[in-house]
């Protein structure tokens, strides 16, 4: 089982446009699947997705998630790009 401060700060590692960005990322398990719940939020703005177990494990060990990264980069270009909201 991961821990979530430390899939939370290995995701902000791993990808640093969200500090950069100023966005705050939070993450909770879905205990019945062991799934996890990535929230990406900046001002009003806010997105989740489902991360796996596996895909969790392995930004925890520094191998980049590619899924997440895809949100991530729609996040920053929708609401931070988009809209000028994020700092740059």
């Amino acid at each position: 089982m991961s821990d979530p401060k430390k899939l939370a700060q290995s995701i902000a590692s791993l990808y640093p446009e969200i500090s950069k960005h100023g966005i705050a990322v939070s993450v909770a398990e879905d205990a019945a699947t062991g799934d996890w719940l990535v929230t990406m939020t900046h001002g009003e703005h806010t997105l989740s997705t489902h991360l796996s177990k596996k895909d969790a494990d392995d930004c925890q060990n520094g191998i980049q998630c590619v899924s997440l990264g895809i949100q991530i980069g729609r996040f920053v270009e929708d609401y931070c790009l988009g809209q000028g909201d994020c700092p740059v």
